[in-house]
């Protein structure tokens, strides 16, 4: 979408309606109604594709009831003229408006998972009659919910911590870190200590350069937040080998066509197993290749990402659904469901966006297509936003006993790689809403688009 501009319809200080618009053609619109803050304008996107400019801001003015049109950036409550810049170039703006429309359900929930007697959050949250019921304790969703509550103002980090700010809580993360043996856990606490507390730990870098030197099978995704600590802590003495050697790891293991598997060597899983991975074992290699190929100017890395990146992009379905397991070797789709809420408005646009912003291709379509889903599915009528309760719910799973699908496709792709379970969309539908929600899930969609670096346009050059 080179040259493209967005076009916000206002109505006194609130933004009704956004549309981007390409040499004066509407490509697509998307907003929230009065009735329902978090819709897709479905009712007049039909109408709106391949009308000029003018033409668009009459219908959506028709439909909304607004007053007038003018060119801002992602809405907010003041449109302003500086904004006239950010908006022709930023190729996001449009998915700013639906991650920005679950801000506030982000910051309610954390608030009532946090666990102010142990300063920590929960392994999950669960739908229940009076609100949610919380389990257990997480050291790797808390590292998480601490990266993503440090993006917002200090007032509202106190507010959902209880007085207290995230870099307030990383010490004491830091000392659990150090004696786990979750590389996973280490590697988002050392993450956190970097970015959130501003201090590198020496201990966690010194562990995952020990666990990554000791030729241990490790999983793909606690190797890709290795190198993404890494690249946080500086790059410098222990930190610059944990990158190096976690960035070898994962070119050593990357499919022909760009995908990783679950683990690495993808051997220690087993013959039925070896050849998947899932979406996560591909957004985090992306987010932290991207990273590491823009602080150490590191060709390779990027290129690697960009790989990754393009072929997921490939794979995305028809209504924006990233889909869950991969065939690491044919670059096929084993099996999509569940979708998780999380790869949609948070995960992917993490990964992409950093992509686009170390220098890599930028796919603002994909992103776009992406968070949509949350909000408009074809597989449920069920909102799976429920700002009541401050939670945006898992997935949508299919109806199915133990995984057996998942299970199914894996073993028949392992021996011949186009081999399904046959009818499984009859046998096994898509109608299944998990309510749950996770810490972390709520953490990742505060720290992908609240980070600053996500708020530079990205040059128009860079776009796909």
């Amino acid at each position: 979408m080179v040259n493209s501009v967005v076009v916000a319809l206002t109505l006194g200080d609130c933004t009704w309606g956004i549309f981007r618009v390409n040499e004066g053609t509407c490509l697509g619109a998307l907003g929230r109604t009065a009735s329902c803050r978090h819709a897709v304008l479905s009712g007049t996107r039909s109408g709106v594709e391949g009308r000029t400019t003018m033409e668009v801001s009459g219908i959506a003015a028709g439909y909304l009831g607004a007053a007038h049109t003018e060119v801002a950036s992602a809405p907010g409550p003041a449109m302003t003229q500086a904004g006239l810049t950010a908006a022709a170039a930023d190729p996001f703006a449009s998915s700013r408006v639906h991650a920005r429309s679950l801000q506030s359900v982000a910051r309610a929930g954390l608030a009532s998972m946090y666990l102010p007697k142990r300063q920590a959050f929960p392994h999950t949250a669960r739908f229940a009659d009076n609100g949610l019921a919380t389990a257990g304790i997480s050291l790797r969703y808390t590292a998480i919910a601490l990266l993503g509550l440090a993006t917002l103002t200090p007032h509202d980090q106190e507010t959902v911590l209880s007085g207290r700010r995230a870099s307030d809580l990383v010490g004491s993360l830091v000392t659990a870190a150090r004696f786990s043996d979750d590389p996973g856990a280490v590697a988002l606490v050392a993450w956190a200590s970097a970015e959130v507390a501003g201090e590198p730990d020496s201990v966690c870098l010194d562990r995952m350069r020990e666990m990554l030197a000791g030729g241990r099978p490790l999983m793909t995704v606690d190797t890709a937040w290795m190198l993404t600590a890494g690249v946080a802590s500086g790059l410098d003495g222990a930190a610059g080998a944990v990158s190096r050697e976690s960035m070898t790891r994962l070119a050593a293991s990357q499919g022909p066509g760009g995908l990783f598997p679950h683990a690495l060597p993808a051997a220690s899983l087993g013959r039925l197993r070896a050849h998947v991975g899932c979406f996560a074992d591909q957004v985090y290699p992306i987010q932290g290749l991207a990273r590491y190929g823009k602080a150490a100017d590191d060709s390779r890395a990027l290129s690697l990402a960009n790989a990754c990146a393009g072929r997921i992009v490939s794979l995305q379905g028809l209504n924006g659904q990233w889909w869950w397991h991969y065939d690491a070797r044919s670059d096929r789709v084993v099996e999509g469901f569940p979708v998780y809420s999380v790869h949609q408005h948070a995960m992917a646009p993490m990964a992409l966006l950093d992509l686009a912003h170390g220098g890599g291709t930028a796919y603002p379509d994909a992103v776009d297509a992406g968070i949509r889903w949350v909000f408009d599915r074809p597989e449920v009528d069920v909102d799976l936003v429920d700002a009541g309760r401050g939670v945006i719910w898992r997935k949508v799973g299919r109806r199915e006993p133990a995984k057996a699908l998942r299970k199914g496709n894996a073993a028949l792709s392992a021996v011949l790689a186009s081999a399904r379970v046959p009818a499984a969309d009859r046998l096994f539908p898509a109608t299944e809403v998990d309510r749950e929600c996770r810490p972390y899930e709520l953490g990742w969609l505060l720290y992908a688009w609240n980070r600053s670096v996500a708020d530079q346009p990205v040059p128009t050059s860079e776009l796909n």
